[in-house]
Protein backbone atom coordinates (compact mmCIF):
# COMPACT_ATOMS: atom_id res chain seq x y z
CA UNK A 1 0.00 0.00 0.00
CA UNK A 2 1.23 3.50 -0.78
CA UNK A 3 0.65 6.30 1.69
CA UNK A 4 1.24 10.05 1.39
CA UNK A 5 2.72 11.59 4.53
CA UNK A 6 3.57 15.13 5.63
CA UNK A 7 6.60 15.21 7.92
CA UNK A 8 6.89 17.84 10.62
CA UNK A 9 10.47 17.74 11.95
CA UNK A 10 11.52 19.21 15.27
CA UNK A 11 8.28 18.39 17.08
CA UNK A 12 8.20 18.18 20.86
CA UNK A 13 6.54 14.74 20.70
CA UNK A 14 6.62 12.10 17.99
CA UNK A 15 3.22 11.11 16.67
CA UNK A 16 1.43 9.82 13.59
CA UNK A 17 -2.07 11.05 12.97
CA UNK A 18 -4.18 13.79 11.54
CA UNK A 19 -4.82 14.80 7.97
CA UNK A 20 -2.87 17.11 5.72
CA UNK A 21 -4.81 17.97 2.59
CA UNK A 22 -7.07 15.26 1.28
CA UNK A 23 -4.79 12.23 1.39
CA UNK A 24 -1.68 12.76 3.53
CA UNK A 25 -1.18 11.66 7.12
CA UNK A 26 0.82 13.96 9.41
CA UNK A 27 3.98 12.46 10.95
CA UNK A 28 5.62 14.53 13.70
CA UNK A 29 9.19 13.62 14.62
CA UNK A 30 11.75 14.98 17.09
CA UNK A 31 14.63 14.80 14.62
CA UNK A 32 15.68 17.85 12.66
CA UNK A 33 15.72 17.86 8.86
CA UNK A 34 19.49 17.39 8.63
CA UNK A 35 21.26 14.57 6.76
CA UNK A 36 18.03 12.59 6.34
CA UNK A 37 17.46 12.17 10.07
CA UNK A 38 13.86 13.41 9.95
CA UNK A 39 13.08 11.11 7.03
CA UNK A 40 14.46 8.06 8.81
CA UNK A 41 12.62 8.99 12.01
CA UNK A 42 9.40 9.39 10.00
CA UNK A 43 9.81 5.96 8.43
CA UNK A 44 10.32 4.40 11.87
CA UNK A 45 7.27 6.25 13.23
CA UNK A 46 5.11 5.04 10.32
CA UNK A 47 6.28 1.46 10.90
CA UNK A 48 5.37 1.70 14.59
CA UNK A 49 1.98 3.27 13.84
CA UNK A 50 1.09 0.50 11.38
CA UNK A 51 2.50 -2.30 13.52
CA UNK A 52 5.04 -3.48 10.95
CA UNK A 53 8.82 -3.82 10.95
CA UNK A 54 10.85 -0.86 9.74
CA UNK A 55 11.98 -2.97 6.77
CA UNK A 56 8.35 -3.12 5.60
CA UNK A 57 8.29 0.67 5.07
CA UNK A 58 10.06 2.04 1.99
CA UNK A 59 10.43 5.64 0.84
CA UNK A 60 9.06 6.03 -2.71
CA UNK A 61 9.34 9.79 -3.27
CA UNK A 62 10.25 12.91 -1.33
CA UNK A 63 13.67 12.22 0.16
CA UNK A 64 14.34 15.94 0.69
CA UNK A 65 10.75 17.17 0.94
CA UNK A 66 8.30 17.34 3.82
CA UNK A 67 5.74 15.70 1.53
CA UNK A 68 6.65 12.05 0.99
CA UNK A 69 5.13 8.87 -0.36
CA UNK A 70 5.95 5.62 1.41
CA UNK A 71 5.13 2.05 0.52
CA UNK A 72 4.10 -0.26 3.35
CA UNK A 73 4.23 -4.02 2.89
CA UNK A 74 1.63 -6.09 4.70
CA UNK A 75 -2.05 -7.01 4.71
CA UNK A 76 -3.63 -4.35 2.48
CA UNK A 77 -7.01 -4.43 4.19
CA UNK A 78 -5.53 -3.95 7.67
CA UNK A 79 -3.16 -1.25 6.44
CA UNK A 80 -5.98 0.64 4.70
CA UNK A 81 -8.16 0.52 7.82
CA UNK A 82 -5.26 1.78 9.93
CA UNK A 83 -4.52 4.60 7.44
CA UNK A 84 -8.14 5.78 7.56
CA UNK A 85 -8.07 5.72 11.37
CA UNK A 86 -4.82 7.72 11.46
CA UNK A 87 -6.18 10.38 9.10
CA UNK A 88 -9.16 10.83 11.41
CA UNK A 89 -6.99 11.06 14.56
Amino acid sequence: MRLAIRVRPGAARESVGGAYGEEAVVVKVNARAVDGRATEAALRAVADAFGVRRAAVRLVTGATSRDKVVEITGNDQELTERAVALRMA
